[in-house]
């Protein structure tokens, strides 16, 4: 009997078009304000970095005051192509004269000039024998040392185009003595000491063996002191 009588009941609610299932209501949830402001589009005016991580602007670094302080300097020269020929023949006579430890070959480079060069600030008779009285071995040994290693340095070309032009070794003759980098002062401790430099800085210039060759190849002078 339930079973008919369910049938039956069934029957008639399918031929009424009536559903036994409750329709299903959706309830929209509005958003609360933080999640519209999560979800809401941005625009595009405002799709930029915060400030704090802006690039920062570009500077112009190109002329700093280190350039500026290191444009002030002399420019120092190691290439002797750059001498002019006179000039690199007596270098290289000097040079190779000194390194055969030869002291009569230095004769003959010095009385090749047609003045004699300056040795020293005071008299002297025989050059060569100055220059062996000069040298702590007493033989001139130590001194074409010095002559040889001055040559091989860096040198400078100064007062170009005047009456007193000059090509000077080694460079530090006519350099500031208080802006030497740690490679131009490893250079100037093949020629002289610490307590040289010392010495130098508290008198505020170059007071060692310096040589100057004229732009005609003359040979001016080699000498130390002030």
């Amino acid at each position: 009997m339930g079973r008919k009588f369910s049938a039956a009941i069934l029957i008639a609610l399918l031929t009424t078009g009536t559903s036994l299932a409750k329709p299903v209501q959706t309830e929209t949830i509005p958003l609360n304000p933080v999640e519209q402001l999560q979800t809401a589009p941005i625009p595009a005016e405002e799709l930029s970095l915060p400030e704090s991580e802006l690039p920062l602007p570009e500077t112009d670094t190109s002329e700093t005051a280190t350039d500026q302080d290191t444009d002030d300097l002399p420019q120092v020269l190691y290439d002797t192509a750059y001498l002019p020929k006179p000039v690199k023949r007596m270098h290289s006579q000097l040079r190779e004269a000194a390194l055969a430890g030869n002291m009569e070959r230095i004769r003959m480079v010095l009385e090749s000039n047609e003045l004699p060069p300056t040795l020293s600030f005071g008299e002297i008779d025989d050059p060569i024998d100055f220059l062996k009285s000069s040298s702590g071995d007493g033989e001139g040994f130590e001194i074409l040392a010095i002559l040889a290693d001055t040559l091989e340095a860096g040198f400078l070309h100064v007062d170009a185009g005047t009456p007193q032009e000059m090509y000077i070794w080694p460079y530090f003759a006519r350099y500031p003595l208080f802006d030497l980098t740690p490679d131009q002062k490893v250079e100037m401790f093949r020629i002289v000491t610490a307590g040289d430099f010392a010495e130098m800085q508290d008198f505020g210039a170059w007071t060692f063996y310096r040589v100057g060759i004229g732009p005609d190849g003359t040979l001016h002078y080699f000498v130390a002191g002030d």
